[in-house]
């Protein structure tokens, strides 16, 4: 069985995020080919093209990472109706100088948590927008909007009601199956390669 190295982004600086909790979570219900590093947002100055031509470490550090992965998730709560500043602000590094995209072609997935009934809906909404001009194959289907309750999670990731566990789990199995196939699309020799002549 092939082994997938995930990226996944959470969202939030909080040290308390109700979205790290998730994101402990959904690597604990993951299937075992997936292997998951975080990849830190926290240190990234202010995005501006000035840098382009001169990336700092922490520009360079953040395309390195996920130029290392198979695969992104993005684990991410909603701010004001949208993505959380410095998430946008890590996907602008990323995705810059122009012609170095580090998201294109990488198969992502977007899950997130909020208090509120509307479980980060319109933030994935924007999201979705913003994967599909990268370039960012996106898993559709499940769709996954968390109502997040305290009661339901432990410390170290344990999911203690049974339908949510069942759902999130649900989730990752689809996630790794996505994975797979959107690599196996983009094996050598398909459309979209950087040498057409090798096409089948």
């Amino acid at each position: 069985m092939a082994t997938y190295k995930i990226g996944y982004f959470v969202g939030s600086l909080a040290s308390g995020s109700i979205n790290r909790t998730l994101s402990k979570a959904l690597i604990g219900l993951a299937p075992p080919e997936l292997e998951f590093t975080e990849i830190p947002i926290g240190d990234l100055p202010l995005y501006s093209s000035d840098f382009d031509s001169d990336y700092p470490p922490a520009g360079q550090a953040l395309k390195q990472a996920i130029a290392a992965a198979d695969g992104i998730l993005f684990v991410s709560p909603e701010y004001n109706r949208s993505i959380p500043g410095a998430l946008k602000n890590a996907i602008d590094w990323a995705s810059r100088p122009w012609g170095t995209n580090s998201f294109a072609r990488k198969p992502t997935g977007i899950i997130g948590a909020s208090p509120g009934g509307i479980g980060t809906a319109v933030m994935q909404s924007s999201m979705r927008s913003v994967l599909s001009f990268l370039d960012a194959p996106q898993l559709n289907s499940p769709e996954a909007y968390i109502s997040f309750n305290a009661a339901d999670y432990g410390d170290d990731g344990e999911v203690k009601n049974e339908g949510t566990r069942e759902f999130l789990k649900h989730y990752m199995d689809e996630y790794g199956a996505f994975v797979a196939r959107v690599l196996a699309v983009n094996a050598p020799g398909h459309i979209g390669d950087e040498h057409p002549s090798t096409s089948k």
